[in-house]
């Protein structure tokens, strides 16, 4: 007897066609380009389907929210597209490059160069100083000791840590350690940024902070900026809100009204 749990063989991320494109969709040059992603994990004696064949297009420079319940696939979708976590099926190009189909030295190369990720724990390094932690990924970079100094003060100073350049995390409160988090990784200016619920812990001012900061990015050096939240407030900061539930997108342009006076 055939095992009905039994995992279902996975589908070659390189065999995935991807769908024809639609008339509005011919020509565009896109950013990100996610094609027919699924993505499962097992739950005990179970597989669970988190996400359900998704295409994501997003245009070079957008600022992108993805917002849906807890559980629905906002996460995995962004780790998918970010090569932090390979799909079951589907294809990613992203800044004209099939990621899936690289080597895994190729794709953590990928994202040091043209990648920034901000999360909501701010995975900073207790004994280092704001100014060394910006300079952690500024050294992979192989930038020289006296650029990467020059750089992580500018971000810090953009984010408004100028006077907290030498403080270590512990002497910081929890909207400044966020402010280090994106000063990290802004201080490459990367073509990609992606953000994961970066404003759950802030209040609301610092979560305008964070939300002005992005803005200014994909608006002054092209940064496109894919952002997974709950946070309602940050959607009259978005070009474009994306929905999501059960692991399929519900909607490719929701209306920000919807969202804008939900708590």
């Amino acid at each position: 007897m055939i095992n009905a749990l039994r995992k279902k063989k996975t589908v070659e991320i390189e065999d995935a066609a991807p769908p024809a494109l639609r008339p509005e969709e011919a020509g565009k040059r896109w950013a990100i380009e996610a094609r027919g992603i699924k993505k499962s994990f097992k739950a005990g004696h179970v597989m669970v389907d988190v996400l359900k064949g998704i295409d994501l297009l997003i245009e070079p420079g957008e600022i992108v929210l993805v917002m849906g319940p807890s559980g629905s696939g906002k996460s995995t979708l962004l780790a998918a597209v970010s090569g932090l976590m390979k799909p079951d099926a589907g294809s990613v190009v992203a800044l004209d490059q099939s990621i899936w189909k690289m080597s895994r030295p190729k794709i953590d190369r990928f994202r040091l160069t043209n990648c920034g990720f901000i999360f909501q724990g701010f995975n900073l390094f207790p004994a280092l100083t704001a100014s060394q932690q910006v300079q952690v990924v500024l050294k992979f970079m192989k930038l020289s000791k006296k650029d990467r100094k020059n750089a992580a003060e500018g971000a810090l100073k953009d984010v408004g840590l100028g006077h907290r350049l030498g403080n270590r995390p512990d002497r910081m409160s929890g909207g400044e350690k966020q402010r280090v988090a994106i000063a990290r990784a802004l201080a490459k200016k990367p073509k990609l940024i992606f953000a994961d619920e970066p404003t759950s812990a802030l209040d609301g001012e610092n979560g305008n902070i964070v939300m002005t900061l992005l803005r200014k990015c994909a608006k002054e050096q092209g940064a496109t900026v894919l952002c997974v939240t709950h946070d309602a407030r940050l959607a009259t900061f978005a070009d474009r809100i994306i929905t999501i539930e059960d692991g399929v997108i519900t909607s490719t342009n929701a209306d920000p009204a919807i969202f804008a006076h939900h708590h």
